[in-house]
């Protein structure tokens, strides 16, 4: 049995977007963000110049998704949304579990006015032996960790 203290494993995690995918990915990137650092030049009470470093913009990272090519089209319709030009109705909320081994949620993230920015399907060659891999590329306002 898996304690509260181990790694989580990295094949195990699933997406969920307000009715528009649900599913499982091979590898997920992305889950994060990060301020653009503004250098200050100031001088100190003994006259000296010191450089403070400060928070700037806010930028989050997008998030790239990977997995198996199925049969299911739910990615490529709603990027669809996104060429059709309704980034509006694209903009969804939505959430990514990891699990452990036992199949328990350990982690999740909660995006939101997340839309596909990017959808690629598998690279084509029939003398490969490998699986066909779909990605795509997820932008947001914003992500935070809830569990």
């Amino acid at each position: 049995m898996a304690r509260d203290t181990d790694p989580g494993l990295g094949f195990h995690f699933k997406l969920e977007v307000q009715g528009r995918v649900t599913g499982y990915f091979t590898e997920i990137g992305g889950l994060g963000s990060e301020h653009e650092v503004v250098e200050h030049k100031v001088v100190d009470p003994n006259g000296n110049d010191l450089v403070q470093a400060l928070p700037g913009r806010l930028k989050w990272q997008p998030i790239s998704l990977k997995r198996g090519i199925t049969k299911v089209r739910d990615i490529w319709d709603w990027r669809k949304m996104v060429e059709d030009g309704k980034v509006n109705d694209a903009r969804s909320n939505g959430t990514i579990t990891m699990f452990n081994q036992e199949l328990q949620a350990i982690a999740k993230w909660d995006f939101i006015n997340a839309w596909p920015s990017k959808v690629t399907g598998p690279q084509l060659q029939s003398d490969s032996n490998a699986f066909g891999i779909e990605e795509m590329t997820l932008v947001h306002e914003g992500i935070i960790r809830t569990q």
